[in-house]
C-alpha cells in the first residue's frame, strides 16, 4: 500500500482495488489552520471510531458515503473519489467564526439552519465563498451546489436528531463530498468531534476541538464521552 496523500488529520494509501483507498486517522490535532498544533493519544481511534459510527447510520438513513468498510483501531477503507474544493459548513446555532464575524452571542440559536460554503484550501485560509465563485472558479458547477446544499441540510437533519438523542445539541459542522468513479457526489472526509460542535444537551459542555481550541483542558475526555454516548445510542 502506498501513501498518496497526508493532511492535518488522515493519511490516504493505495489498496488492491483502484477504486478504493486506505484512510488511516492520526492523533495530531490542529487548530486556526494549522497555526496551533498538539498530539493527543487515542485521538486517530476515536475519530475513526466515531466517523464509522456515524457513517454507517446515515448510510441507514440514505445518506451515500465513500464508506467501503472497517480495517482496525485507526483505519477505514473508503471509495476513492474525487474531492470537491468546496467545504461545507452547516450552523443552527451562533458559534466560532461567525461570531467573530457578525458579534452574535454564541449560542444563539438560528431560526433556520444557515449554509455556507468556503474554498479548501489551507494557503488560503479556506475562505468563505458562494456559488457565484465557485462557478467562476471552476471548482463546482450550480448544479453541484445547488446538491450540496440540500444534501448538507438533509445530512444536518439525520445528524441534530441523532446527536439530540444521545444527550447533545449540534451547534455546527463542517462537511467534504467527493465524486466516485461514476460521477456520484458523496459524503467523505469524517465527521467527528474535530468537524462537528457538540455541546452537552443540558449543561452546554463543550464535548468537541473547541477543548483544544480554547485550551479548555479534557479534549479526548470529551472526544471518548462522545464516542459512548453514541456507542449507547446505536446500542
Amino acid at each position: 500500500m502506498e501513501p498518496i496523500y497526508e493532511g492535518k488529520a488522515k493519511k490516504l494509501f493505495t489498496t488492491d482495488d483502484p477504486e478504493v483507498l486506505r484512510m488511516e486517522y492520526k492523533d495530531d490535532a490542529t487548530a486556526f489552520n494549522a497555526q496551533k498544533k498538539a498530539k493527543f493519544e487515542n485521538k486517530g481511534r476515536l475519530n475513526k471510531a466515531i466517523t464509522l459510527l456515524m457513517y454507517q447510520m446515515m448510510e441507514e438513513k440514505g445518506v451515500p458515503t465513500h464508506l467501503v468498510s472497517d480495517v482496525d483501531e485507526v483505519n477505514l477503507l473508503v471509495k476513492k473519489v474525487d474531492i470537491l474544493m468546496v467545504e461545507v459548513i452547516v450552523r443552527n446555532s451562533a458559534a466560532g467564526s461567525f461570531c467573530k464575524r457578525t458579534a452574535m452571542e454564541e449560542g444563539t440559536e438560528f431560526k433556520i439552519p444557515i449554509v455556507e460554503f468556503s474554498y479548501k484550501s489551507d494557503e488560503l485560509g479556506d475562505p468563505l465563498i458562494n456559488e457565484d465563485y465557485a462557478r467562476e472558479m471552476n471548482i463546482a458547477s450550480p448544479e453541484d451546489c445547488a446538491f450540496l446544499k440540500k444534501q448538507a441540510l438533509v445530512i444536518n437533519d439525520v445528524m441534530s436528531a441523532f446527536f439530540l438523542q444521545c444527550g447533545l445539541k449540534l451547534v455546527d459542522f463542517k462537511i467534504e463530498f467527493g465524486k466516485d468513479c461514476n460521477g456520484k457526489i458523496v459524503l467523505a472526509d469524517e465527521v467527528s468531534p474535530d468537524t462537528c460542535r457538540l455541546w452537552d444537551a443540558t449543561t452546554g459542555k463543550k464535548m468537541d476541538k473547541d477543548r483544544f481550541r480554547e485550551d479548555l483542558g479534557g479534549v479526548m475526555e470529551g472526544y471518548e464521552e462522545v464516542l459512548a454516548r453514541l456507542e449507547k445510542a446505536r446500542g
